[in-house]
């Protein structure tokens, strides 16, 4: 990527104006030297090493998993009113987003990032390796996200194991905690007894849904928070949902709960038996998977492009033909149809576009290898300050022992704070782990997505109908088709590996060589702007 550096002349410098953003994601992080002092520090001396006038300063202190962060908001809000200010100063790249939506909106305001503590400044005018290379980083931040949310949901299925149900309560139950610190969930004082009875109504079989979503409103069933009456959808989730037993399935599996439960075990089976009977009745015939449903738009008319079964062997892919919702569109596309192998033939042709040779491969392994140095050096040092932390609370607990046996501090007192104490503890066990396994997980991750697109044509001739889908849609967009061709787009950033891949292709055509396609791919300084020995 390219370097960032002084400006050659300060007369240029001064006429740009910048923004600086800054971000933390929780109060822990402020503990782990994250803090948004450090981070407005080095942004503003980098301001003024490269004679950049600031214009507004935002920042937020919350995750970026899901978008819509409130200072994130306002600047790209105050940037798109403001055409003459380009720049964004943002200390490294996961402090600026960490989700694939944010990334398309601050690429669509077209301005030029200045990454000063990874030395990187990514532009319009950057190469398309250098936005790939950006790309591999924004996609590995989503995936440190992705991480977090599953040791989140393997804590929660510890609770579950235990008995405890692990999230927020369902319709005719709350959420409560006990004395001890347990959170769990107890029946609902207004809502349970009218869900014990919807059982009940539905267990005789004489009555329908329908019916018992209208005798459940006139009880006075409602949503807790909204008050809104539950629609039919709900009652019968309601009536499937096996947590009203005191059992209760999370992730596949079926736990005992530690729990009251709203209804006897057998009145539940008894349900279930009713449901059973009535939809084995109106069972419909079994429906083939088509690999390319719902995954293309007609460009004339912009409705979906639908597979179905011709002479009962051969599989044909049309517009559905709504055309009267898109106004002056043709309405005959309806008419045309296309044979799935013509598509997927297509389909293999724009996926052997991301085919790459062990040469060009090597390279960017390198350059992942020298982006991964600036995040593991990250995350030993967070690992260093969480050990010295936990190494503190320990003997803050030994120092206060030795207090109560000496009959300084009584019993109540000593078990209270060293119980808090030894909370803290278990926090910093929990990060000093999440750092270990994000640091493995960053370059392995990077890697893996680099054989995936490598392979992706071989690995899409293997595939099921649902994982051709699948395949498709993580490394495509835009899919329309116009008389029997397809046109797609390559989503972030297998777009710019696909464009680095021509230009590979281009320069070594032109007797160019492998040396000077590469070089981009290197790094030139170090992420304290210093450059490389």
């Amino acid at each position: 990527m390219r370097k960032a550096k002084p400006t050659s002349s300060a007369a240029d410098a001064l006429s740009k104006q910048a923004v600086i953003y800054a971000r933390v994601s929780s109060k822990e992080q402020e503990k782990e030297g994250f803090s948004i002092p450090a981070q407005l520090k080095l942004l503003k001396e980098y301001a003024v090493a490269n004679s950049f006038a600031v214009t507004q300063e935002y920042v937020d202190v919350e995750t970026a998993k899901q978008t819509g962060r409130a200072a994130f908001g306002e600047m790209v809000a105050y940037l798109k009113a403001h055409p003459s200010i380009r720049v964004m100063l943002v200390e490294k790249t996961d402090r600026l987003y960490r989700n694939l939506k944010d990334w398309v909106t601050v690429d669509e305001l077209h301005v030029e990032m200045h990454f000063p503590k990874e030395g990187v400044v990514l532009s319009r005018e950057s190469r398309s390796s250098e936005k790939f290379m950006h790309g591999i980083k924004v996609l590995m931040a989503k995936n440190y996200i992705d991480n977090l949310s599953e040791e989140t949901r393997k804590g929660m299925t510890e609770k579950a194991a235990q008995g405890f149900w692990p999230s927020n309560a369902p319709l005719g139950y709350r959420n409560m905690t006990r004395e001890d610190g347990r959170k769990i969930i107890v029946p609902d004082e207004e809502a349970a007894p009218i869900i014990a009875k919807m059982f009940e109504w539905y267990a005789c079989g004489d009555v329908s849904t329908q019916e018992v979503t209208k005798k459940a409103h006139a009880a006075g069933l409602v949503f807790k928070k909204s008050g809104g009456r539950i629609p039919k959808s709900t009652v019968a989730a309601i009536l499937r949902n096996r947590i009203y037993s005191g059992r209760f399935d999370w992730d596949g599996k079926t736990y005992q709960g530690h729990y009251d439960a709203i209804v006897p075990t057998e009145l539940w089976e008894r349900v279930q038996c009713v449901m059973d009977g009535r939809n084995a009745r109106g069972a419909k015939k079994g429906r083939r998977d088509f690999a390319f449903s719902g995954l293309i738009a007609c460009r004339a008319c912009c409705c979906a492009v639908v597979g179905e079964i011709k002479k009962e062997r051969y599989v044909y892919y049309h517009c559905t033909g709504y055309a009267d919702k898109c106004q002056g569109k043709p309405a005959d596309c309806r008419r045309k149809y296309v044979r799935e192998e013509v598509l997927e033939d297509q389909f293999t042709e724009l996926l052997g576009r991301l085919r790459f040779d062990d040469e060009l491969l090597e390279w960017i392994r390198d350059a992942l290898h020298a982006s991964h140095a600036d995040e593991r050096r990250e995350h030993e040092g967070a690992i260093r300050r969480l050990e010295v932390e936990a190494r503190r609370l320990s003997d803050r607990i030994h120092a206060m022992y030795v207090d109560k046996l000496d009959g300084l501090v009584d019993m109540a007192f000593f078990e209270k704070m060293s119980n808090q104490w030894r909370e803290e503890q278990v926090r910093c066990q929990r990060e000093i782990d999440r750092h270990r396994n994000a640091d493995k997980s960053y370059l392995g991750e990077g890697i893996e997505l680099l054989d995936l697109a490598r392979n992706a044509q071989r690995l899409f001739a293997k595939q099921d109908p649902r994982e051709k889908r699948r395949l498709l849609n993580f490394l495509l967009s835009n899919c329309t088709w116009e008389d029997g061709k397809v046109v797609a787009t390559f989503r972030q950033p297998f777009d710019m590996l696909a464009e680095t891949i021509v230009e590979t292709r281009n320069e070594n055509t032109l007797g160019i060589g492998s040396q000077r396609v590469f070089e981009k791919w290197l790094p030139g300084q170090d992420s304290n702007l210093r450059p490389t020995g």
